[in-house]
């Protein structure tokens, strides 16, 4: 069990998404009320169970669970858990609220994706009920505690129905994927720091995907925690890295995205190429690309590509993208 305890009231739980180590994590903050950020999928709870007895905590403290999006790696586990703290106020984004009353579309979709893994890696998806909602929109709030009163702000690029969450008392914001993916372990192994955006499908927009990297970029932010994985205090570097990214990503999937070539050779070929581009980078400076991590990267990098070839199929161009 891997438990981090970031600062006085913050604890980040590994909840080994995808039975990966630092693939995404569950933040726990210790207000008066309770509140986790993510719950991941199902096959993660018991991680999350442990972690917060290992804190001190039980399922009944619990006052609020906040998800930054409703992506199954970040919400998928959160009906279920439910069941066990029905107490528990679900936030969500007000395009997210549906689907995790309803998720039949999410769980169509991610089967689609997924195939014959999707058992292992997400069952079950046990709907929220929706006396448990809490829907919070741009700029709202949320008091956890007497000295904190959490902030929402509407950050689309990775998802339409994406939330960031602003703490006021350390300064942070918890991104969830809009900021893109911090290689925790790679920094401690070999100390590089190694932030990529995360372009999943379906609904990446490289513009609105900028348009939040500069309202983080405003804030002035002295932490930022994120979904994939940990927090960093080089929040300039960090939001600089994922914005130059994300152009180079851009740039190379417009160059490699064929009209005439199907999904998934598309999808295959773009992976492919920002892999390659990702590690020469790395080897350049003198990393080791070698390790679980390594795995992780690619993993990242397919499903990114995944993003960009159905965002250039929506857009039925790639002009837009230079």
């Amino acid at each position: 069990m891997s438990i981090m305890k970031l600062n006085d009231r913050i604890s980040l739980i590994d909840l080994y998404d995808l039975g990966k180590p630092h693939r995404t994590g569950a933040y726990v903050i210790a207000e008066e009320e309770l509140t986790i950020v993510e719950t991941s999928a199902s096959p993660s709870l018991p991680h999350l169970k442990k972690g917060l007895q290992q804190l001190g905590y039980s399922l009944k403290d619990i006052s609020y669970i906040i998800v930054t999006h409703i992506h199954l790696d970040h919400a998928g586990g959160v009906g279920l858990l439910l069941q066990d703290c029905p107490q528990v106020k679900v936030v969500v984004h007000p395009k997210g609220a549906r689907h995790l009353i309803n998720p039949s579309r999410l769980e169509a979709g991610a089967r689609a994706v997924y195939k014959e893994k999707f058992d292992e890696l997400f069952h079950p998806i046990v709907p929220v009920p929706e006396e448990n909602i809490v829907i919070k929109g741009d700029q709202d709030t949320l008091t956890i505690g007497k000295r904190c009163t959490l902030q929402f702000y509407d950050t689309p690029g990775h998802a339409n129905h994406h939330f960031s969450i602003y703490d006021p008392v350390s300064n942070g914001m918890f991104t969830g994927d809009t900021a893109g993916i911090f290689y925790d372990v790679l920094q401690q192994q070999q100390g590089i720091s190694l932030y990529l955006p995360s372009t999943s499908p379906n609904q990446f927009d490289p513009e609105r995907m900028r348009k939040s990297i500069q309202l983080y970029k405003s804030k002035q932010l002295n932490y930022i925690y994120y979904g994939h994985f940990g927090m960093t205090k080089d929040v300039s570097t960090a939001l600089d890295e994922v914005e130059r990214w994300l152009n180079i990503f851009i740039n190379v999937a417009s160059e490699w995205f064929d009209e005439t070539k199907g999904w998934e050779e598309n999808v295959q070929s773009i992976s492919h190429q920002l892999f390659a581009y990702v590690e020469e980078e790395l080897r350049t400076i003198g990393v080791l690309v070698e390790g679980e991590w390594v795995e992780t990267l690619k993993l990242d990098l397919h499903v990114s590509a995944m993003g960009m070839v159905d965002y250039f199929i929506r857009n039925n161009t790639k002009s837009s993208t230079k």
